[in-house]
């Protein structure tokens, strides 16, 4: 625990598909096949990899003269590199930005993120192709953050880094925490006997017996209350049908009395 940190030191596919880096088999296809991926880095890229940004989010209309202009005010910029589709020429929304100055790489890196550049939110961060051990990209399942719609969440990098894991060495879990306990080793052996014993540990617990009651007492009050909606409802609906009904009779009687009185009166007028 002691030396656990919220950014990945070395990449594990595993690890970065884990939002705390404690998942023990891989929950999504995209794992699978980075774990299996033997990717090396471009033999192509020029640079020094630790004076050099990436910068991902852009506008696919801003130009390399635009994105120089913005960041040249951290300072003094070597080389600039927006990465395009080798067929179509057009921005696929990302670049790399190398400096001159690791103070100015660093000044950038601390001030540029989040930074709104043609009404695009930008995200920055240092290059990881070529300076975290194990790198696997996005296109392979790996990489590091993501959308929440995607499916493909990773986790360990300045988007969305590592939540510190449950210490074990702590009182009990209780309701959803339970069920989500890390069997870190000393708890269900290896293969599925941890899963068996933290659903084990959740059924047990009193805190699911007491969430159990809860959600049920609510469900209730719920079911009673749409009881009650309904038949003031329906009341209503049978309250205002008497009334038009009323309403439709009076009216009716009204009309009745009025071409009375008219007859009579011209009975009169004749006579």
């Amino acid at each position: 625990m002691s030396e656990w940190s919220p950014l990945a030191k070395v990449y594990d596919p595993l690890k970065a598909g884990s939002i705390d880096s404690t998942d023990v088999e891989p929950h999504d296809r995209a794992i699978w096949r980075a774990m299996n991926a033997e990717y090396r880095p471009n033999k192509g890229i020029t640079g020094d990899p630790q004076l050099t940004l990436f910068v991902s989010r852009l506008n696919k209309q801003t130009s390399e003269e635009d994105l120089k202009k913005m960041f040249s005010a951290f300072g003094d910029i070597r080389r600039l590199r927006i990465v395009r589709d080798a067929v179509t020429g057009f921005s696929k929304g990302y670049a790399f930005i190398e400096y001159k100055e690791e103070r100015s790489l660093m000044k950038a890196w601390r001030d540029a993120n989040k930074m709104v550049v043609d009404q695009h939110e930008l995200f920055v961060d240092f290059e990881l192709e070529r300076t975290l051990q194990g790198w696997v990209p996005r296109r392979l399942g790996g990489g590091l953050g993501g959308k929440k719609e995607s499916g493909q969440l990773r986790f360990g990098g300045r988007d969305r880094p590592f939540r510190r894991p449950i210490n074990l060495g702590g009182p009990m879990p209780q309701g959803r925490a339970a069920e989500r306990r890390w069997d870190g080793g000393g708890g269900g052996g290896g293969g599925g006997g941890g899963r068996e014993e933290r659903l084990r540990d959740r059924d047990a617990s009193p805190g699911r017996d007491r969430d159990y009651g809860r959600r049920r007492e609510q469900r209730d009050d719920w079911e009673r209350g749409n009881e009650r909606g309904a038949r003031d409802y329906h009341k209503g609906r049978r309250d205002s049908r008497r009334y038009s009904e009323r309403s439709s009779e009076r009216e009716l009687n009204r009309g009745k009395e009025e071409r009375r009185y008219r007859d009579s009166y011209r009975d009169s007028e004749r006579r």
